[in-house]
């Protein structure tokens, strides 16, 4: 597959844009994009409605340069309207809202899971939309966490998210085995950054024996990292272990084929690449296999999860659960945490993740020929170094660059002149422009304000 640098330096060179660091070519991008309409659904915050923002130095009426998808994406504008619908009907029948109206309280999953079945790539059998990413983690660490003195190791990555990190330490705990034996830490190379693959199914192979459970990140948080996804399960499963995944930072960013791959199981939180809004509620996926009634899973329960109509009889008998993950359910989900789904997934059946994704990756290809034309030139004292890997096919969205010189005063003025990113002291920036509402003349902006900023930085020092 052809590098979206190439991709783009043909494109220059057609159009006879000489420069390709000019604003030319990321017009030329912006006139090109059929998803570029989408940008006028979202409430994209102008720079005077940043806190951190010197209005001195900027036009207050301006877009901001927003490039943190990866932590809280930005609000669809018919999100509003869907909450407001709700507060409007509890405000005029109480009550009888659950069981009335557009969209009835009681069934409010019902009108968004098989959306969510489509993004991730599974059946409508294997996918609920209950909870918060760490609870559904424990959740599902119940049934697919059941060690013994033979099998009772966990394999995550190196740097994992807390939220994993600090459930998966939890869960050995709790069964009696010390983190310092049971928990399996997958490590890059000295000197690198990002997993290569086959150490890591080098590393399956040799410890896959004692590995009750692989949990790892589909992208990792820092990195950026897309990991095989297939290769890891198809590991996994060769020497017995349950392969979970957790997806935060891939649903809506990457296309995924969960069925497909046979994964065991997956949970996600929506706020980031999903625009669902802050907590949003989050979902899971369980492979269908696991519906059948011979695998009697160990769990956690809760009313929820048993037959609707069963659920409500009020005996506390025959109480037979719902198959696939909507079993697993404890309690009705929160109204207004899960409608902030609802326009959020109307918006990814319309446009499909495969355009989505062609689109991502010309916008952080773009990125990524700019930095690489600014910073990284030879004998250049700046430089820029990238934690991302620099295959398409390993990465979504973010980009991770790791600056040759403290970037603490360097973020400060990002900040001050509008931009909306993410620093990881002392020197990597994480930079996210996400093709729904980014745009190609978002990513030239972020660029030439980097480069004011340090030059301006230089002057002082």
């Amino acid at each position: 597959m052809e590098h979206p640098s190439v991709t783009l330096k043909n494109l220059a060179k057609e159009n006879n844009i000489y420069d390709i660091t000019s604003k030319d070519l990321a017009t030329l991008l912006d006139k090109q994009d059929e998803l570029s309409k989408y940008r006028k659904q979202f409430a994209y915050p102008r720079m005077k409605t940043l806190p951190k923002v010197d209005l001195s130095i900027v036009n207050g009426e301006e877009d901001c340069v927003y490039l943190c998808g990866h932590s809280l994406g930005l609000c669809p504008k018919k999100t509003e309207d869907v909450m407001m619908e709700e507060i409007k009907k509890w405000k005029e029948m109480g009550v009888e809202g659950h069981m009335n109206g557009k969209y009835p309280w009681a069934f409010i999953e019902e009108y968004i899971f098989k959306q969510m079945a489509r993004l991730v790539g599974c059946k409508e059998i294997e996918v609920w939309i209950m909870n918060t990413l760490s609870v559904n983690l424990n959740v599902m660490m119940v049934p697919f966490y059941r060690p013994n003195p033979n099998r009772h190791k966990i394999l995550i990555e190196t740097g994992a998210f807390p939220s994993d990190h600090i459930a998966v330490e939890a869960q050995i705990r709790y069964h009696g085995y010390d983190p310092a034996t049971s928990l399996l830490i997958a490590k890059p190379r000295t000197g690198e950054e990002s997993i290569k693959m086959d150490d890591l199914i080098e590393l399956i192979e040799k410890e896959g024996d004692e590995i009750a459970l692989i949990l790892f990140a589909g992208v990792q948080y820092y990195t950026g990292q897309f990991f095989d996804l297939k290769r890891i399960t198809d590991a996994g499963h060769k020497k017995g272990c349950i392969v979970g995944f957790d997806l935060a930072h891939a649903v809506g960013n990457v296309e995924l084929k969960l069925h497909d791959w046979n994964v065991d199981f997956a949970c996600w939180c929506t706020y980031k690449y999903m625009n669902s809004g802050p907590g949003a509620t989050g979902g899971v996926y369980l492979h269908e296999k696991y519906a059948n009634e011979n695998y009697n899973l160990k769990r956690h329960a809760g009313w929820w999860g048993v037959d609707f109509e069963n659920r409500f009889k009020m005996d506390n008998s025959d109480l037979p659960f719902v198959p696939g993950p909507a079993g697993f359910a404890h309690s009705n989900p929160p109204l207004f945490s899960t409608m902030g789904l609802f326009a959020s997934l109307e918006q990814f059946d319309d446009v499909g993740i495969q355009k989505l994704v062609k689109k991502q990756r010309l916008l952080t290809g773009y990125l990524e020929l700019l930095i690489n034309t600014h910073f990284n030139k030879p004998n250049e004292k700046q430089h820029v170094s990238y934690i991302t890997p620099l295959s398409i096919e390993e990465r979504g969205c973010m980009l991770s660059f790791a600056f040759s010189f403290p970037i603490e005063n360097i973020f400060a003025g990002l900040v001050k002149r509008g931009v909306v990113c993410d620093v990881r002291k002392p020197k990597v920036l994480r930079i996210a422009p996400a093709p729904f509402y980014n745009s190609f003349d978002d990513v030239h902006r972020f660029v030439q304000i980097l480069l004011d900023v340090i030059e301006q930085n230089k002057n002082e020092n």
